[in-house]
């Protein structure tokens, strides 16, 4: 992105006067993220039309009354719902994020809370995610990622000082993902709390935690994790099957999704069986517009569509990193590290969401980021690009000579 001055030295007059430039010919936004979102939510809508024709023929479905379209429209009024939120969200200046990352915070564990009171938290397939707001129902754990985004930046910020330290530099930290840990293990949600963990940790190495308490924090958290599943016998029944999908009695049971998945992919070789021809949508891999949608783009249009998918969400989060290096340059670290943390976040869900449908990962239920089914997730996906396109917008200002 090349650098131009405001003024100019105009050598006509000979004293020196400084001149004002020819306006600057930098775009005020970064049309290629704004179009690589816009392209992935289609991308997305297109596909989970396709993954979702068959359920109203389910008795799982009866209420949709074989309404085929009935997750199409949906999705495509999630997305304009995004749409609007994402552009009020590019309207608030990176500052006042930062003023509010405590207070959202707050607010969210609060939200977290609510959800697994009886009568107020939406119970589905066993967990407690949601709250039902008659019209739409939100959930909490969603909306954390970008807020432990905003709150781990602010705390690296104003804890500079501190950051070679064990208690003043990371314990404050620790303690509240511990908090949030906690109540997503009790809805629960194990592929959130990762992801959350992931991100903390991430901003916190890169805003300089020293790298020998990292290195032992992150052996400890192993540890935790694979105590959690040790411990609980249906995440330790899902592990064991995941190790051997094939056997008789997992292929039939807990490595059920994972086998179907690895079906599709098989079917789909390098170029599909075609758009809208899978087979393994049809009741066969559950969840086929949510956490498996990118089964059924490996079924239908092969490796190819993979890799283009694969290219599209690599150029994304390379992209994040690339606004976070620029606005760190400009003396911006709040907005340095929120959008490396906004990398971070889209890089490990969309990791973990491609690593389960390939059999890379034990089986977690976390979708793809702006193309699975599903309103809360790609809302606040777009508020989170909304933030990074602020931050670059507000890069371009300072290279440009203005101010924020």
């Amino acid at each position: 992105m090349a650098f131009q001055m405001p003024f100019k030295f105009s050598a006509a007059n000979g004293n020196g006067v400084a001149e004002r430039a020819r306006p600057s010919k930098m775009m005020d936004y970064d049309q290629p993220l704004v179009w690589i979102t816009l392209v992935l939510m289609l991308f997305g809508m297109v596909m989970v039309y396709s993954a979702s024709i068959g359920l109203p023929d389910s008795p799982k479905f009866t209420n949709l009354n074989g309404r085929h379209e009935y997750f199409l429209y949906r999705q495509a009024a999630f997305i304009a719902a995004a749409i609007v939120a994402a552009y009020f969200a590019f309207r608030i200046p990176v500052a006042s994020w930062q003023k509010l990352a405590p207070l959202m915070f707050v607010g969210t564990l609060v939200l977290l809370i609510l959800v697994l009171i009886p009568g107020i938290g939406v119970s589905v397939n066993g967990a407690r995610r949601w709250l039902s707001f008659k019209l739409f129902q939100v959930q909490p754990s969603e909306i954390m990622k970008i807020v432990v985004v905003l709150y781990a930046a602010d705390f690296t910020v104003r804890k500079q000082q501190y950051m070679h330290k064990l208690t003043k530099g990371f314990m404050p930290m620790a303690a509240a993902i511990t908090v949030v840990g906690f109540l997503l293990l009790f809805e629960p949600d194990l592929g959130a709390f990762g992801v959350i963990v992931c991100i903390a940790m991430g901003i916190l190495f890169l805003g300089g935690f020293n790298m020998i308490w990292f290195g032992g924090i992150g052996a400890l958290l192993v540890m935790v994790f694979t105590a959690i599943i040790a411990l609980s016998p249906f995440r330790r029944a899902r592990m064991f099957a995941y190790l051997d999908p094939w056997q008789e009695d997992n292929a039939l049971d807990k490595a059920y999704q994972l086998t179907h998945s690895l079906i599709a992919f098989g079917r789909g070789e390098i170029a599909g069986v075609g758009l809208g021809n899978s087979v393994e949508k049809l009741h066969y891999l559950p969840e086929a517009h949510t956490d498996f949608i990118m089964a059924v783009i490996g079924e239908e249009l092969g490796l190819i569509g993979v890799l283009i998918t694969l290219a599209m969400f690599y150029w994304l989060v390379k992209r994040a990193f690339d606004i976070g290096r620029q606005a760190i340059a400009l003396d911006q670290f709040f907005a340095g590290l929120a959008a490396k943390g906004i990398g971070i976040w889209i890089g490990v869900q969309t990791f973990i969401n491609m690593g389960v449908n390939l059999g890379l990962l034990p089986t977690k239920g976390l979708t793809l980021p702006l193309m699975s089914y599903g309103g809360s997730g790609v809302l606040i996906n777009c508020v989170g690009l909304a933030i990074l396109l602020r931050i670059d917008y507000e890069n371009r200002v300072l290279m440009r000579g203005g101010r924020i």
